[in-house]
Formats: C-alpha cells, sequence, structure tokens
C-alpha cells in the first residue's frame, strides 16, 4: 500500500495544472522536494487518464516556462501505483538560485519558496539573499532584480563613440551574463537605474546659505552628463590684464572638475543605495562619493599610479567609450591641474566615503583678520606646521595654505622643511 503526505518536499496534485510551475520553482528555490501528480490533497491515488501526453506537456513547461534552465535538475517519470498511473517529478536544490516565472521575471509575483506544505512568494530581501549566494557579492555581476531595462541614452552615446550595443556587445561588457540577464552593471546604465547624483549650491562658505539643488537620475552616462553640465554653469571665469593682454582663468581646472567626476562615478560603492554629493560652495567643491577606498590600497599607493577598481567591468565601458584616459592615474591628474596655482586639491577618506575637495583659484579670501591670527599662533609656538594652524583656528587646509602663501610673499615668515616636516616660524630681521 502507497502510503505518502504531504511534507515540506513532498507535494500532491490531483491532476496536472498551470500551479505546478510554482511548484516546481519553490523546491528549486528551497531544499528541493518531489512532487506527484495523480494524488489528492488527502493522498487518494487517483490517477492521470493519459500520463504520457502529461509528462511531455511536463516537460515542455519546465523548459519553456521556468528561468534559469531547471532541466539539469529535475527528473519526471510515469510510475504505478495500485494499478494507476502516476507521473512523479523530483526536484533538487538549484545552483542558480532564484529560480522564477519567465512570464513573471525576479519579482516576488515570480520567484517562490516552500514554507512548511505551502509555496510562497519570496521577499524582496530574500531574493537578493538568493542571488548574493549564487552571483557573489560583486555588485556589478549580479543579476539585477528588474529585468526590463531600457537603455535609450546608453545606445545614443555608445552609437556618437561608434561602439557596438547588440547583445553580443551587452554580454562582452558585462551588462547581460552568460545565461542572458540583465547584471546590475545593466541597471546602473539603463534608465531605470536606481542611484543618482545630488547637486548643492551655496551662497557662501557654509551649508547655513543655501541657493539652490538639483538630483540628476537615469543612465549613469547621462547623471555624469548632466552634473559636469551644472557644475560648469557655476565655474566662472576671471579676466586679468598682463600688459596688453587678457588673461582668463576660471574658478576651477575644467579637467580636475571632469577627473573628480568620473571617479566618483566610477569607483563608488554602488551595494550602498546614498547618491553621490556634490557640495559647490564660494571657496571651494567637494564631491562626495560612497565607499571608501578598495580594501588593501592607501591614497599614497594612488599616488603612486596603483589601480584596483572596485568596479572593473563599469571602468572597462568608461575606458572604451574614452572617459577614462588610463588607468590609476586620475588623483594623480587632479593633483597635476592645480600644479601652476597657490592652491590644491584635497583628498578625505573614511571607511564608507571619498572625498574630493577643488579649491576655487580665483577666490579672494577676506583673510586679514586671520592673518594676525596666524601671526599669533607663529609666534607663540616658535615653529608649528600647517596643521596646527588648522585645528587651532578650525580652518580648512586651503584657507590656511592660501594666509601662509601671502605671509610668505610678504615676507613675514619662513618655511623650512618639505611635504609633512614642512615648519613655519617668524622670519628673522636683519
Amino acid at each position: 500500500m502507497f502510503e505518502l503526505k504531504e511534507t515540506e518536499n513532498i507535494e500532491f496534485k490531483r491532476e496536472l495544472n498551470e500551479s505546478l510551475k510554482k511548484e516546481l520553482v519553490a523546491f528549486a528555490n528551497t531544499h528541493g522536494g518531489e512532487v506527484y501528480i495523480g494524488i489528492d490533497d488527502s493522498g487518494k491515488i487517483v490517477g492521470l487518464d493519459d500520463a504520457k501526453k502529461d509528462l511531455e506537456a511536463i516537460s515542455n513547461s519546465i523548459r519553456d516556462s521556468i528561468k534559469p534552465d531547471l532541466t539539469l535538475i529535475t527528473s519526471a517519470k510515469i510510475i504505478e501505483i495500485d494499478g494507476k498511473e502516476v507521473i512523479k517529478i523530483e526536484i533538487l536544490k538549484g545552483t542558480k538560485r532564484p529560480y522564477h516565472l519567465a512570464a513573471k521575471g525576479l519579482k516576488p509575483s515570480g520567484v517562490f519558496v516552500r514554507h512548511g506544505i505551502t509555496s510562497a512568494p519570496a521577499t524582496e530581501d530574500s531574493i537578493r539573499q538568493m542571488i548574493i549566494e549564487s552571483d557573489g557579492t560583486v555588485f556589478e555581476k549580479s543579476r539585477c532584480i528588474n529585468q526590463q531595462l531600457t537603455f535609450d541614452y546608453t545606445k545614443k552615446v555608445f552609437n556618437e563613440k561608434q561602439i557596438g550595443f547588440e547583445e553580443c556587445n551587452q554580454r562582452t561588457l558585462g551588462i547581460t551574463n552568460e545565461d542572458g540577464y540583465y547584471t546590475n552593471l545593466g541597471l546602473l546604465f539603463s534608465e531605470e537605474c536606481q542611484h543618482s547624483i545630488k547637486c548643492a549650491l551655496y551662497d557662501g562658505n557654509t551649508k547655513l546659505e543655501f541657493r539652490d539643488r538639483r538630483e540628476f537620475s537615469g543612465s549613469i552616462l547621462k547623471q555624469l552628463d548632466d552634473a559636469y553640465e551644472y557644475i560648469s554653469l557655476q565655474n566662472k571665469v576671471e579676466s586679468n590684464f598682463k600688459g596688453l593682454n587678457r588673461v582668463d582663468r576660471e574658478d576651477y581646472p575644467y579637467y580636475a572638475i571632469r577627473e573628480a567626476l568620473v571617479n566618483a562615478v566610477v569607483h563608488r560603492d554602488y551595494s550602498f543605495s546614498g547618491s553621490i554629493l556634490i557640495h559647490i560652495f564660494k571657496n571651494r567643491i567637494e564631491l562626495v562619493s560612497v565607499g571608501g577606498l578598495v580594501a588593501g590600497l592607501t591614497l599614497d599607493d594612488i599616488m603612486l599610479g596603483i589601480s584596483e577598481s572596485r568596479n572593473k567591468n563599469l571602468a572597462t565601458s568608461f575606458y572604451r567609450l574614452k572617459l577614462i584616459e588610463s588607468y590609476g592615474t586620475g588623483i594623480r591628474r587632479i593633483y597635476e591641474s592645480y600644479s601652476k596655482y597657490s592652491v590644491e586639491p584635497e583628498f578625505k577618506i573614511s571607511e564608507n566615503a571619498f572625498v574630493v575637495v577643488l579649491p576655487n583659484i580665483n577666490y579672494k579670501l577676506d583673510i586679514d583678520d586671520n592673518d594676525e591670527k596666524v601671526l599669533k599662533i607663529i609666534r607663540n609656538g616658535g615653529k608649528v606646521s600647517r596643521k596646527d594652524i588648522e585645528i587651532e583656528l578650525k580652518l580648512s587646509k586651503s584657507t590656511v595654505t592660501l594666509i601662509l602663501n601671502k605671509l610668505l610673499d610678504e615676507g613675514k615668515i619662513q618655511q623650512e622643511g618639505k611635504a609633512r616636516n614642512t615648519k613655519y616660524h617668524i622670519k628673522n630681521k636683519l
């Protein structure tokens, strides 16, 4: 006598119907199991009128209606119980979870898991966890939950650069994976990208005097273009005359803006949902990128040209689009773009953020009041570093640098030592 009852791993179905696909998906996503068709919920053997025809329909359904392919982890056969034909389907736990109904996609309406003796829709969190377990933790390579992506802006940019964006190109770039799924890299390039760049414009040098705010969304290529255009509109030009010749100078070197913005987009940690933040003050621009340096790297390493990208496929795509000229040179090039001026960029790094500070070359600092404060600190300290002055007066590195350069030019102080060992003291009178 055949004795079975429904459990977490066993499911009965009186006849073949559409709900079978949901059960198979649930077993593949959980611990595997068995489905018997021709047995009702109570365990009574009812059999099938045409088991052979049903078996063929099951094979077609598994192949065509469920993704990724379940055929390698399922087996189906006709067995005889109490003289009646029943179909037994065995399914293993899959290695490419989450499995889902092809028509529904990677959404709770298409992904199911086994709970007790029932199959229930998976939550978005559990879907993400299954993707991580199957695809790994590299954000850009993982399957995107949203598989309905559009790429109008990205296609336009690729066409302008005469780079193909057909299915084969998308596979090569990593926008789709080997099974044809869009990856999270595809999400970044799509109009449905969930990350953004936020810009804020201030009247002064603090966040107290807010003037304008913009948020740029869509494909990261569109965000990059829109943010660069917005910053460029704030990049005023100052004109001076040397003899009869007029000399124009922007507040910020265009190359520094471009490189800092591209770096923020390429190297940020997209596993965090926060936006790239750009703060535009009178005396500086701050670009805040989510995610610190890749583990093991330091700022000194980057200055030496050592490069380790968090988003390798994204960096490769930007390189092909000629948005990146060469690997590992961005920070050094930002420094070099300021080499002719008395101020220099700053880089601040924490575990979860990377901040680039670009000082305004043309900023006319009202530093007369601070001159005496700095001179007093130097007199009292004998020999002091720039950092000592920053801490005591609570001023930025660029501001203190401007004051020190002014006092040096006026011959009021002297400098000794180099790099981090630089000290300042009152100039000796002859």
